[in-house]
């Protein structure tokens, strides 16, 4: 006979924290694919809102990438 153990709070945690790691996994793949294909815009089209978009979304992930690394406002 087996006995089956109870849940523990680990248990979820870890549940959580694969889930969230798939889900940024799932992010950071479309935007590779996203950027690999150059923002879907045409060299001939470029214009500065697109810079201020591709900035604005530089400005986002340095964010994201300070507060993992513990750098810029984040560092300790």
């Amino acid at each position: 006979m087996t006995t089956r153990r109870a849940t523990t709070q680990n248990d979820k945690a870890l549940n959580a924290f694969i889930a969230a790691k798939a889900d940024i996994d799932a992010l950071l793949a479309r935007l590779t694919s996203l950027s690999n294909d150059h923002f879907e815009t045409n060299p001939d089209e470029i214009n500065w809102g697109a810079v201020g978009t591709l900035t604005h979304y530089a400005s986002l992930l340095r964010q994201i990438t300070d507060s993992a690394f513990g750098e810029g406002e984040h560092a300790k």
